[in-house]
């Protein structure tokens, strides 16, 4: 979407299935990771807890994270996968070797010690498939952006902020590079310093009318 011409909003339609692949413990997580298709990488570091579980908080934001803890009981490794600034990204690439690199370096500083999962627990590997339709829903002006953006889905709002830097590789959401485009490029660097890992969604789609209401003179 050209950034000079209106907003128009997209959702997606999503269809998760299980690669066959699991994992029992660290080395075996390793391994799979290390070569998995990047929609699955994707899957369990986002649309897990930021799409699925969007009204609620995590201690551990992400599916690796969350099963190193509970089923492997290996905390250290777990807080330290919890801990990585998935906003610093914008490449599902550097995602993958950020972890790979912490649990290799986990696994070499436990001296190849490894704790099997209980039976039942195995980590299962999944990867979603997206179809993205418009959702009728544009906006002209910013005004016109801000009166709209409470009516948009949450499914809407997850797309244009979340996969819009991973999917195009850019250090920026479609919401920040329109609002560039249209010479509210202050209003954008706001948008952009929001940290979306830190909140729901409901709260990330507060902050940003907020912040648009404000420069506005609302």
């Amino acid at each position: 979407m050209p950034h000079s011409e209106p907003f128009v909003f997209n959702t997606e339609r999503r269809l998760v299935v299980l690669t066959g692949q699991t994992a029992r413990n660290l080395p075996e997580l390793l391994a799979i990771l290390k070569q998995i298709s990047g929609s699955s990488v994707f899957y369990h570091t986002h649309e897990e807890y930021f799409l699925s579980r969007q009204f609620a908080r995590h201690e551990f934001y992400n599916d690796f994270a969350l099963w190193i803890s509970e089923a492997l009981q290996e905390e250290p490794l777990a807080e330290k996968l919890a801990a990585i600034d998935l906003l610093s990204f914008s490449t599902i690439r550097q995602i993958r070797e950020r972890m790979v690199a912490e649990i290799a370096a986990f696994l070499e500083s436990a001296g190849g010690r490894a704790r099997e999962c209980p039976p039942g627990d195995e980590f299962h590997f999944c990867r979603a498939k997206s179809f993205v339709v418009p959702t009728g829903i544009v906006a002209r002006d910013l005004p016109d952006f801000l009166n709209r953006l409470p009516s948009v889905s949450n499914t809407s709002l997850y797309f244009h902020f979340f996969e819009a830097r991973l999917r195009l590789e850019r250090m920026t959401n479609d919401f920040s590079f329109w609002l560039s485009g249209i010479g509210q490029e202050a209003l954008a660097d706001e948008i952009d310093r929001l940290n979306p890992y830190a909140m729901t969604l409901e709260e990330l789609r507060h902050r940003i009318i907020q912040l648009g209401r404000r420069r506005l003179g609302n």
